[in-house]
């Protein structure tokens, strides 16, 4: 995209409700969504992301999100987005936040700091499960009805919402399809639970929480749902990048009920269903082998 195309110092001015005149634009790396762009100015430093795919509302999605978190967790440093729009009508759209300076805290001390925050962000609640617009992991679409239980807002709005997405893009067998009915149709027996809805980061995989500048935690890249606050561990056990330490702080704080080992995986599907979904590969025999083990 054409940088012409944004006018960085009125984007900021009337963000910000200070004159701008002087932005300094470096390039900060990309991804198949768009391009990533570090902004320095008389107002400060920023970090920006631009597309012109108007297939979707991603941008306003993660400044909402990013506004949820922001609001409900004082313990961990999460970016303030400053201007949003979504690309219409051959317009680009950008998102800009505040820049997180990278800090060099010690292993242990971020950790513990991101365990703590967690358990603090865990504390926001609402009335209901949901959020209040279609949030995006990857480049998944999330719906986020208002719903009075948790079983009903996973069964719906997430595994089977997935599950349907990857059975209409023919990525499914009949017998995958079996597999994941009758898991959908025991949710209410394997994941009954009397917790209220917490706000949630919603992709927490390693890389989106940084340590940063003073010793605190960061979160980026957030997709945020109040639901049950077991799910985020489905993503952050995934992969790994998170030691003990983290988990060791976030139970001192808001310990975990009996149990949330074992339904962990169903957590985990969701994710690598996601990811069977985004990038196909090994992910799809991954996505297989799990599902098996739940019939």
């Amino acid at each position: 995209m054409n940088q012409s195309d944004l006018n960085w110092p009125k984007i900021l001015s009337d963000s910000l409700g200070v004159a701008v005149e002087k932005v300094a634009v470096q390039p900060s790396g990309g991804g198949s969504f768009g391009s990533t762009f570090r902004l320095q100015t008389n107002a400060g430093t920023f970090f920006a992301k631009t597309t012109t795919d108007d297939r979707s509302t991603m941008l306003s999605s993660e400044a909402r999100s990013l506004t949820a978190l922001f609001q409900a967790c004082s313990s961990l440093l999460i970016p303030r987005p400053v201007a949003a729009r979504d690309p219409s009508d051959g317009r680009p759209g950008y998102l800009v936040m505040d820049w997180v300076r990278p800090g060099n805290a010690t292993h242990r001390t971020f950790e513990e700091a991101l365990g703590r925050g967690l358990a603090e962000l865990h504390g926001a609640s609402a009335q209901q499960f949901g959020f209040e617009c279609t949030t995006y992991c990857g480049a998944t679409p999330q719906p986020n009805p208002w719903t009075p239980t948790w079983v009903e807002f996973f069964r719906d709005s997430r595994l089977g919402a997935l599950t349907r997405r990857l059975r209409d893009r023919d990525l499914l067998t009949t017998t995958d399809i079996a597999l994941f009915d009758r898991l959908l149709g025991r949710l209410p027996q394997l994941l009954e639970s009397s917790e209220p809805p917490a706000l949630i980061h919603g992709d927490l995989w390693s890389g989106n929480a940084l340590p940063a500048e003073g010793g605190e935690a960061a979160l980026v890249d957030p997709s945020a749902s109040y639901s049950h606050r077991e799910a985020e561990l489905g993503m952050m056990t995934l992969f790994g990048g998170f030691s003990p330490v983290v988990y060791d702080a976030y139970h001192e704080s808001r310990p975990l009920a009996a149990g949330w080992k074992d339904r962990n995986p169903i957590y985990q599907l969701y994710h690598v269903a996601n990811h069977a979904s985004l990038f196909g590969g090994g992910y799809i025999e991954d996505l297989r082998t799990r599902i098996r083990r739940f019939g």
